[in-house]
């Protein structure tokens, strides 16, 4: 399914870069993800981002669920449907997130799904996501009481990526391509 609003052909070139990304992406995720078939333009591009984000798959200081809730969280602050999406599916069915979780993010101070460790992460990374940033040194320190220091880096890192992840896909003008109705997440109104 394509965006029709996308601001970039999601066609790019037939490469064997492009054509191996699309096969690889139609077998694990069930469709072409719009991110990587506007990424296709410039496969070099494309195979560096495919490369940092396996790196990125294989740390594992930070729990799941934290990372899940802090992407999520950053994704809606900066408004990245696509994301929101993709991180909703992704959490719900591939991670055993707490589907519950994933729904209240976008109104986490009015939720009691979250743990207070939750709660401390969801708003450090909406605070990371604003423009000004608005990250205290009270909320550093609030995690830290939680985590050790490789799972706070680990942690602040995870959401500058989902920052330029959500940033360029708005950018782009790429929305939601339906993946969380491949879960029970209701869709938000």
């Amino acid at each position: 399914m394509t965006s029709s609003t996308a601001r970039i052909p999601l066609d790019p070139p037939r490469t064997l870069v492009t054509r191996a990304v699309d096969w690889y992406s139609r077998r694990t995720f069930g469709s072409t993800l719009e991110p990587a078939a506007a990424m296709g333009h410039h496969p070099r591009l494309l195979v560096t981002q495919l490369r940092h984000e396996q790196a990125l798959a294989r740390w594992k200081r930070l729990d799941p669920t934290l990372k899940s809730l802090a992407v999520m969280s950053a994704a809606v602050t900066v408004g990245c449907s696509w994301c929101v999406d993709f991180g909703y599916w992704v959490g719900a069915a591939h991670e055993g997130i707490d589907p519950a979780k994933l729904r209240a993010v976008p109104t986490w101070r009015d939720s009691d799904v979250f743990t207070d460790l939750e709660r401390r992460v969801v708003e450090y990374a909406e605070a990371m996501s604003t423009t000004p940033m608005g990250v205290t040194d009270e909320m550093v320190a609030g995690l830290r009481r939680h985590l050790d220091d490789a799972a706070l880096v680990e942690l602040t890192t995870m959401v500058a990526v989902e920052n330029s992840r959500a940033r360029a896909n708005s950018a782009l003008g790429l929305h939601s391509q339906g993946f969380r109705d491949r879960c029970e997440l209701p869709a938000r109104a």
